[in-house]
């Protein structure tokens, strides 16, 4: 066991208005993790640099360790010394996946290290197992728009949805947090048939108009009931940054993952005009942002390189 392995994880941005937990896609930034087997007496060392790197853990709770780690658990080998160098480019606690970029790249890494014994849908499964739910996973593990469902069993189902070229991701990351735990605690327990129903009809709407570019089916397909309603007073200036979204041309604005960072759906001649426009009404409620970017879909997922 041993060699140095570089992993590309890219962020992601889930839920996805009606998607609630199984909807999810991969973007064009990305987190690097890279791994290499430790030859003194030492059992880890792990460096971080990069965006939010002084707030990240270099000791055994760093998430991609933990991950790494519980890799090894699982197919009953010794955790190997390790020496772990981070690379980070996703903003933390914003709602684009930070998180499960550490996750995927531990088990990516681990895999790596260890001969390559899990295929893809044992990786996905055992990402999402880690993770609680595969909408963040998933895609950052396999790239492109993904939507997944995970039977009593635990065995992920993946099916890719495809994103027409002609919508543009755009995500506005204020300069405050919302955390998963926060955003779950302020969802209710149960819901309404109304609501499912509602849930179910926009989310078959949404993946018709992913893969066909409609801009009117997207306006109505973003609508949710399951998590926005409630999490939406979590994020201050909500409204305003939605409808100056909505008034600079995009097809529909939706909470990323649990937020605050706000997804716009446009098209590629508005979509820097509408980050203009979110930015500055977030401005104007005060409050700071950290980046207005105009993405794209990641179509490769994670990459794994060996290093000589």
């Amino acid at each position: 066991m041993s060699g140095a392995f570089r992993v590309a994880v890219p962020a992601t941005t889930a839920n996805i208005g009606p998607g609630f937990d199984c909807l999810g896609a991969a973007l064009t930034r990305y987190n690097h993790f890279t791994f290499a087997s430790l030859p003194t007496a030492e059992t880890l060392q792990i460096t971080v640099q990069g965006l939010d790197s002084d707030r990240v853990t270099t000791d055994a709770s760093n998430l991609a360790y933990v991950a790494f780690q519980k890799f090894f658990h699982k197919i009953g080998q010794p955790v190997p010394a390790l020496s772990l160098e981070i690379e980070l480019d996703v903003p933390l606690a914003r709602g684009m996946g930070s998180s499960s970029t550490a996750i995927v790249g531990g088990i990516l890494g681990a895999n790596a290290m260890a001969g390559e014994p899990l295929d893809a849908q044992a990786l996905a499964d055992f990402a999402t197992e880690i993770e609680g739910h595969p909408d963040n996973v998933v895609p950052a593990l396999l790239g492109g728009c993904r939507l997944t469902t995970v039977d009593d069993a635990g065995t992920a189902t993946v099916c890719e949805v495809p994103w027409h070229p002609d919508i543009i991701p755009i995500l506005v990351v204020p300069a405050f947090e919302v955390s998963t735990a926060q955003a779950r605690a302020v969802l209710p327990t149960a819901y309404s048939r109304a609501d499912a129903v509602y849930t179910m009809g926009h989310l078959g709407l949404l993946i018709q108009a992913l893969a066909t570019g409609n801009g009117d089916w997207l306006r109505t397909a973003i609508g949710d009931r399951i998590h926005e309603p409630y999490r939406k007073s979590l994020i201050p200036g909500y409204d305003a940054v939605t409808q100056a979204a909505r008034d600079a041309g995009a097809y529909g604005v939706t909470i990323s993952g649990a937020g605050p960072t706000l997804l716009a759906l446009g098209s590629a001649d508005r979509a820097a005009a509408i980050a203009q426009a979110m930015a500055q009404a977030w401005q104007q409620t005060g409050i700071e942002i950290v980046d207005a970017t105009p993405l794209a879909i990641d179509t490769t997922g994670s990459t794994v390189t060996a290093i000589n």
